[in-house]
C-alpha cells in the first residue's frame, strides 16, 4: 500500500507539472504536540493492575528537509516534501497499590520520515496549503524498557494530514501548519505482549523557515 500510494503521488505530480515551473527548497523548524491523554492502567502477566502510565511532557520537536514546489499558472501549487523529524515525549510511571507513590519519569525519543503532499493556493504573498501526510518510521529509544516486559511495536509507516498558512518574503518561506493523524498516540506500546494505546490521536503545531532555490 505504501508504494502504491507513492507511486500514484509521483504520477500525479510528473502529470499537473508537466508545464509548471518547479523549484527546490530546504525547509527546517521546531513543532509542538498537544497531548491531553487519560493515563493508561497497565496489566501484569497475572492479569491484575499494577503501573499507571501517563503523559507528563511532550518537548518541542526538530525537523527539516528538502521541499519540490511546482507553481501551476499564478495562484496554484503542488509541494512535495520529505523532513526528517525527531521528537520527545516524557512519560509518568506509577506503581500501583503503593500509598504515597508520585511516580518516576521515563523519556522517549522518535524519528521519522515525515511525506507531506501540498495543494496550495496563492493569495498576494500568503499560501494556503493542505494535504495528506506520510510517516515513515525510523528509529526509536525508551527508559522504560527499564520495565521488565516493556516492548514497542511500530508500524512502518503511518499516516495524516497537515494544513496551513505560508507567507513569502523574496524566496524566504515562513509557515504556520497543524498536523493531525489518524492513529492513536502510543499505539506502540506492548506490556507483557499486551497492546496498549491512548485515547487520542497526536496533534503537532510546526512553525518553520524556509529558502527555495532559482526564480
Amino acid at each position: 500500500m505504501k508504494k502504491t500510494m507513492l507511486l500514484l503521488l509521483c504520477g500525479l505530480f510528473a502529470a499537473a507539472t508537466a508545464n509548471a515551473q518547479v523549484r527546490l527548497g530546504l525547509r527546517a523548524g521546531l513543532s509542538t504536540t498537544d497531548l491531553q491523554v487519560d493515563p493508561l492502567t497497565i496489566s501484569g502477566p497475572n492479569g491484575l493492575d499494577y503501573l499507571e502510565l501517563a503523559v507528563n511532557e511532550a518537548h518541542f520537536g526538530i525537523h527539516g528537509g528538502l521541499v519540490l514546489q511546482a507553481r501551476i499558472g499564478k495562484r496554484f501549487l503542488l509541494q512535495p516534501e520529505v523532513l526528517f523529524n525527531s521528537s520527545r515525549v516524557d512519560f509518568k510511571a506509577k506503581e500501583l497499590g503503593m500509598p504515597g507513590a508520585t511516580g518516576d519519569i521515563f523519556t522517549e525519543k522518535y524519528q521519522y520520515l515525515d511525506i507531506p503532499f501540498l495543494l496550495g493556493f496563492r493569495f498576494g504573498p500568503f499560501r494556503l496549503q493542505a494535504g495528506p501526510e506520510a510517516h515513515i518510521f525510523l528509529n526509536s529509544s525508551s527508559d522504560l524498557f527499564d520495565f521488565e516486559g516493556y516492548g514497542q511495536r511500530f508500524r512502518s509507516a503511518s499516516y495524516g494530514w497537515i494544513g496551513g498558512l505560508g507567507l513569502d518574503i523574496w524566496n524566504i518561506m515562513l509557515d504556520v501548519r497543524y498536523e493531525g493523524n489518524f492513529s492513536s498516540f502510543g499505539d506502540h506500546i506492548r506490556f507483557n505482549d499486551q497492546d496498549y494505546a491512548f485515547d487520542t490521536s497526536p496533534a503537532r503545531w510546526l512553525f518553520s523557515l524556509g529558502i527555495l532555490f532559482g526564480d
